[in-house]
């Protein structure tokens, strides 16, 4: 069996194939790497098998709404440390990963060097952050109170929810999720009232609060 077994979720093929070999090289050849290009296939991933030791996750994921995906894995998958890997370096965008419960931020701009530190410091159960984002930048109440609110749904609550967000009436959902119109009226009953909130347009704006760049 695999020392370390990791997932890497991003949907750039490039820049998984680096995070696979910087790991390869960093953690040697007895660590299992699996990779996922979407939510969708993140999700897969993690109802085959719960217990990784690791999930690296892109905050601009197909699937997810900034840091919604991150919350949704804290929320189902509390025993697996979340590192967050992105383009994107504010201290802001690092600090609000933090907020939501990450256990590392990675810029993409990282050395191989540091990427295998930060893997290697987090695997052995500690943090990693970059040392240029010390700033603190609080996470409004909404966004706190919109980050337990999708911490609570299941996997399949949170696919209806961002395909309300996208749009999609109830019968479309019925049809992309294979199941039937009263089932996803029931689903969409339950994510209202585990969010607080009314409407499709209130649901919306509260998956906004989790953005990737704060507002102000």
């Amino acid at each position: 069996m695999a020392a370390y077994e990791i997932l890497i979720a991003d949907d750039h093929p490039l820049f998984r194939s680096a995070l696979q070999q910087a790991l390869t090289l960093g953690l040697g050849s007895d660590v299992r790497l699996v990779e996922a290009a979407s939510i969708a296939e993140l999700e897969a991933c993690l109802g085959e098998k719960a217990d990784w030791d690791l999930v690296l996750l892109d905050l601009n994921m197909p699937g997810a709404y900034g840091y919604s995906g991150l919350v949704l894995l804290r929320g189902q998958y509390p025993q697996i440390p979340v590192v967050m890997i992105s383009a994107q370096e504010e201290a802001a965008v690092v600090a609000r990963a933090r907020e939501f419960g990450a256990s590392g931020f990675i810029p993409k701009s990282s050395p191989l060097e540091t990427i295998q530190q930060a893997v290697r410091l987090v695997l052995d159960g500690d943090t990693w952050w970059p040392p240029q984002t010390q700033a603190v930048a609080s996470v409004s109440a909404e966004a706190k109170a919109a980050s337990a609110g999708l911490a609570s749904l299941t996997p399949q609550q949170f696919r209806v929810l961002t395909m309300v967000c996208d749009g999609l009436l109830n019968k479309q959902i019925a049809y992309e999720l294979n199941v039937s119109e009263a089932t996803i009226k029931a689903h969409v009953t339950a994510i209202f009232r585990k969010l607080g909130v009314r409407t499709r347009t209130q649901a919306a704006l509260l998956l906004q609060q989790l953005e990737s760049i704060p507002a102000g």
